[in-house]
């Protein structure tokens, strides 16, 4: 077989390998990036809860921003979901309801809640909202009843400001009370504020579950922005105490607002619930705990916990430790997952560790994991300069299949070049 003729069946083998990937699904999203011909994967318990997180979210966002229509539709998609949420999402649907003077269909709604949902920590509040639905029963929603809310944050502010101790009892009034989210937000906020012992109290009270859910996931963060040795105490006690997976992720990742590394790494390292020991890990990225990550990585037997902690080097951005991995790591899994995230990297270095890999690594395997961090890269010079010195016809036509669907005048010209 003559070069030219193996340069052609290598160009025809490139477009038919680009032809395939663009009939395929597109692979699964990992930090905006797809990875080429990549299935998708099946849906998790975890996406699941993400996405009733995200309908929520966006049904308090539209609350807070006066869209009850929006706020209904996303209610009701996530109470068809039938997930944990489904409680809180029935009250405020039915405030939605109520906001709208939708008042027949909001308590009814609320019959729904209490019905369904008998020991919810919404019931306090839905039966609130009952009485102030039933009072206004038959009267048209007035349009400056909209200002109440701004004339009560209004009011909340100066009576903090110029008289905190009798400000206090009437923010725990405005919390066990049926006020907005806005106006029990805000409430929370003032709290977290005050320097008072007594604020510390009432705020640490709703961390500990003296209201609806909401409010003390509320709590929770405005605790760990609050930080200090004394706060981080109470997220602990609440931590273990509470058997919410909810209020329990809400309290690491406001662990890592305070910056306390030390209970992250302990809950990395201990907690038995898979999915928190993986939230905690992550945290741990988010601060860019590189030296909590190494020791945890060092004493980690699990490979799919080394895997969640590898990710978290990348999220941190730990450049260092990743090529280290990528050269030296045993297990072979761990050890793509490292040259991957190199890939997505793109730090100073990364390419030339790459390029060395590939050099010194006999392994198929790893070299395809190498092209491919490459490709991610969009590296086309470095993957033309790996095509010219590869003499394995296989690794070639891999190399050459991903130069073949990159937009780059690098991968146009080599390609170009195989043809002559």
């Amino acid at each position: 077989m003559t070069n030219r003729m193996f340069a052609t069946m290598m160009f025809c083998a490139a477009l038919a390998a680009a032809a395939t990937a663009a009939a395929q699904p597109a692979g699964p999203m990992i930090k905006g990036l797809r990875f080429a011909g990549a299935l998708p994967s099946a849906r998790t318990d975890a996406d699941v809860d993400d996405r009733a997180d995200e309908l929520y979210d966006q049904g308090r966002e539209a609350i807070e921003e006066g869209r009850y229509d929006r706020a209904v539709d996303r209610f009701n998609r996530l109470i068809a979901m039938k997930s944990n949420r489904t409680d809180a999402a029935l009250y405020w649907k039915a405030y939605s309801q109520g906001k709208l003077g939708q008042r027949a269909e909001a308590l009814s709604t609320l019959t729904d809640l209490q019905k369904q949902f008998a020991d919810s920590r919404w019931i306090k509040d839905a039966k609130a909202l009952e009485v102030e639905l039933r009072q206004a029963s038959g009267q048209t929603v007035a349009p400056e009843s909209q200002n109440d809310e701004e004339l009560k944050l209004m009011a909340l502010r100066g009576i903090m400001q110029s008289d905190p101790d009798q400000a206090l009892p009437v923010i725990e009034k405005m919390l066990a009370g049926a006020n907005s989210p806005k106006v029990k937000d805000r409430a929370l906020f003032v709290l977290s504020q005050s320097h008072s012992a007594r604020a510390r109290e009432i705020i640490a009270g709703v961390a500990k579950g003296n209201g609806n859910p909401d409010l003390q996931l509320r709590a929770i963060r405005y605790i760990g922005i609050m930080g200090g040795a004394d706060n981080r105490q109470i997220l602990a006690d609440v931590y273990r105490s509470s058997t919410d997976v909810a209020v329990k992720r809400a309290i690491l990742r406001s662990f890592m607002t305070a910056n306390d590394r030390e209970r992250l790494l302990a809950l990395a390292k201990g907690e038995t619930d898979a999915g928190l020991r993986a939230e905690a890990v992550r945290q741990l990225g988010v601060m860019h705990a590189s030296s909590e990550l190494a020791q945890l990585y060092q004493s980690e037997s699990s490979v799919d916990v080394k895997k969640s902690i590898i990710q978290a080097m990348f999220v941190g951005g730990d450049a260092d430790k990743m090529v280290e991995l990528a050269r030296g790591e045993r297990d072979p899994e761990l050890r793509k997952a490292a040259i991957r995230n190199l890939g997505l990297m793109k730090r100073a270095g990364t390419t030339e560790a790459l390029t060395s890999i590939y050099a010194s690594d006999q392994s198929s395997d790893v070299r395809k994991a190498v092209v491919n961090a490459l490709f991610l890269q969009n590296n086309a010079t470095a993957l033309v300069t790996l095509a010219r010195a590869e003499r394995n016809p296989e690794m070639k036509k891999e190399i050459v299949s991903k130069l073949s669907v990159m937009k780059s005048k690098e991968a146009t010209d080599y390609l170009l070049e195989l043809l002559k």
